[in-house]
């Protein structure tokens, strides 16, 4: 009989026990054919007289995906002397300190104004509340938007922060204990006791983003996808779950980031999974799989792998490893809005199909083919002569203003030179019209200014 993971030698150092918390006492195993450590989790504490705790590869299945002990009796060995660790969170009120600065978050303000179709000031404040983003105000991230993960129970298990460019792609990726940790270092001061604890966390990623939403929706499906950012387009494309037959978008992380342990919250529910691309469809091979032994061992539960995007989106998409919400952002909106959930919604201006294709899809619905597409164009030559002539006399005292609690504009002539362009060049389309509107909320505002 072989066996591939073993207890590491005296030459593979020790670490602190996860249990009885003894330093430099928890052996690791190894792997023999990479001579690597496995995951910490996964050793043998020499402290026998106080602790003895024992956790192997061939007990929770982790060496079943690489079994080469074909004789080894893997009800035999159990978990000895396992104390389940409880882990850390992070606190309240330091989360709650990333929640202001939405005029300095570059991602909030491109769903207002840096995207080909913005979104309207409520529904963006809706999915900021819906979701609990926040921002960075200061620091070398200044800027950045936060997605935390908060748990089914309302704890915080992390804060992912991300940097986005003003075309909303990401330039940047850290967390925000990494960043306050950085903080103290940098100063030389001594680490809160809450960071201390936090950093025991194994994994700090330990749930799903938006899983907080379960209990506020206990009847809807879910829909799963990779990244936090995904899910805050697809909600802000597909609806909020205002009912029951309404989709909760939840996202988990990264690709290797879908497992069991992380989809308990999602027993009995029915959970479509949108993978991203990836070259030769490795990621959806890979949810598919993953989902197929989740869906196995919860019970009530459904699991169901979307092929859309592998279906449709050319090789070089999946090789550049694009998601839904990149081919979201190429279309308005208010499409999607006026259709029922389903994977024809989802298909309905994707991957740009070809006219016929498009009109095939579009041909089940009549109710959306005259908007946007053959909607009839607005009137807007009042409101622009009107807003025209008045900015042409406005004097302003600062460079920037406060249009509204999510919105700052930093720079009130260029911002005025753009969108007075933008409603000249599109005046009568709806797709356009929330430029419109930003002109004559900051006109409303000089005025009262003035008044």
């Amino acid at each position: 009989m072989k066996y591939r993971y073993k207890l590491g030698s005296n030459k593979i150092p020790k670490i602190t026990c996860p249990y009885c918390q003894a330093k430099k006492h928890w052996q690791r195993f190894i792997d023999l054919e990479t001579n690597e450590a496995l995951p910490s989790k996964y050793g043998r504490c020499d402290n026998a007289s106080k602790c003895g705790a024992e956790l192997n590869p061939y007990v929770d299945g982790y060496a079943k995906n690489n079994v080469e002990d074909l004789d080894f009796n893997w009800s035999n060995r159990a978990i000895q002397n396992i104390k389940e660790v409880e882990p850390s969170f992070i606190p309240v009120e330091v989360f709650s300190r990333t929640r202001s600065g939405y005029e300095k978050n570059t991602f909030i303000q491109n769903l207002f104004s840096g995207i080909a179709f913005p979104f309207e000031v409520q529904e963006v404040e809706r999915v900021i509340s819906q979701y609990h983003l926040g921002t960075i105000t200061k620091g070398y991230r200044s800027g950045a938007n936060t997605f935390p993960f908060i748990d089914s129970l309302g704890n915080v298990r992390a804060i992912q922060v991300k940097q986005f460019d003003n075309k909303n792609h990401t330039v940047g990726t850290d967390f925000l204990h990494s960043i306050i940790e950085k903080h103290y270092t940098k100063k030389r001061k001594e680490l809160p006791e809450w960071l201390k604890e936090y950093n025991k966390n194994e994994t700090k990623v330990s749930c799903l983003f938006g899983e907080h939403l379960l209990r506020k929706y206990p009847d809807n499906p879910v829909a799963l996808v990779e990244a936090p950012k995904t899910a805050i387009y697809c909600t802000l494309y597909f609806g909020f779950p205002n009912q029951k037959t309404d989709f909760i978008w939840l996202a988990v992380y990264n690709l290797s980031s879908l497992n069991l342990k992380k989809c308990k919250s999602l027993k009995g529910r029915k959970v479509s999974l949108f993978p991203d691309l990836s070259k030769g469809g490795k990621a959806f091979e890979l949810w598919s799989a993953k989902a197929n032994e989740i869906q196995g061992k919860l019970n009530g539960s459904t699991f169901i792998v979307s092929n859309l995007l592998e279906r449709l989106a050319p090789e070089e998409d999946k090789a550049k490893g694009k998601d839904i919400a990149d081919y979201l952002i190429e279309n308005d909106w208010r499409l999607y809005r006026t259709m029922p959930i389903n994977e024809d919604k989802i298909e309905v201006g994707i991957l740009n199909p070809s006219i016929k294709e498009r009109e095939m899809i579009l041909s089940k619905y009549p109710s959306i083919i005259e908007e946007p597409f053959k909607e009839e164009p607005e009137n807007w030559d009042t409101e622009i002569n009107e807003l025209e002539s008045f900015f042409s006399n406005a004097q302003f005292e600062n460079d920037s203003i406060t249009l509204d609690k999510c919105s700052k504009i930093l720079d009130v002539k260029k911002f005025l030179t753009q969108h007075l362009a933008v409603v000249q060049s599109n005046k009568g389309s709806r797709v356009f019209r929330p430029y419109l509107d930003r002109l004559k909320l900051l006109q409303s505002n000089l005025k009262t200014q003035f008044v």
